[in-house]
């Protein structure tokens, strides 16, 4: 049966792409059949030969998984912005069935799947007359989360507030994963001590700036997804 986790951030661009391709690609290094999915990716990059979705194809080509981007991310929308704005602009807005079905089918290929968010954990992926907020795809999902945050200033304040909003909401969090974390800086070893203190959370690991991989063992990373 396969099993999965939800990676989501304290914000946008926190690193959630840099260190969901560590985890995917930390497992399958290991030997375990790993795969990638995300239900909508705004802020793809335009080529002459159309739309590429930037996180997928970055988790794709790290982790070396070697599938199509249909089968990675169901909705891909140019504008850089929140999805529910872009569907609003482009078209196309997310309907909770086709990611269903397509996490579904990436279950049925594979026995660990890493789910990416969008942007933070409040994101609304679509909003009009149906509205689907981030937190909606997790419990249709069914899945725990990883919370990825910055080990840097500010910190503290966006760590607790995430994992709070989350409690209110009964998203399960395994724990938090530091980036662009910098060994020796007193700062940020505070932070995370602090982070760790207040939200009764375990630190799961600290990732630098350019790692070439995830410092912790595969198979207590595997026993994260359930």
């Amino acid at each position: 049966m396969s099993k999965g986790i939800f990676i989501t951030a304290t914000g946008t661009d926190v690193g959630k792409t840099f260190v969901t391709g560590l985890i995917v690609k930390k497992l399958r290094a290991a030997g375990y059949k790993a795969g990638y999915y995300k239900a909508a990716l705004s802020g793809a990059e335009i080529t002459e030969n159309g739309l590429i979705p930037g996180d997928a194809d970055y988790v794709n080509r790290v982790a070396n998984i070697g599938e199509t981007m249909e089968n990675l991310v169901s909705y891909v929308y140019e504008k850089a912005v929140s999805p529910h704005l872009a569907a609003r602009l482009e078209g196309n807005p997310v309907e909770m069935e086709v990611v269903k079905a397509a996490y579904k089918k990436a279950a049925s290929q594979y026995d660990y799947i890493t789910v990416e968010g969008s942007g933070g954990i409040i994101c609304p992926i679509r909003y009009d007359h149906i509205k689907i907020m981030l937190e909606d795809i997790i419990k249709e999902l069914a899945l725990s989360t990883v919370l990825i945050a910055d080990a840097g200033l500010g910190t503290i304040n966006a760590a607790v507030l995430t994992v709070e909003y989350m409690r209110q909401k009964d998203i399960p969090i395994k724990g938090i994963i530091f980036n662009h974390y910098h060994e020796g800086d007193v700062r940020e070893e505070d932070n995370i001590k602090m982070v760790e203190i207040m939200t009764g959370l375990p630190v799961i690991a600290c990732v630098k700036d350019n790692d070439p991989e995830l410092s912790l063992d595969a198979d207590k990373l595997a026993a994260l997804y359930d």
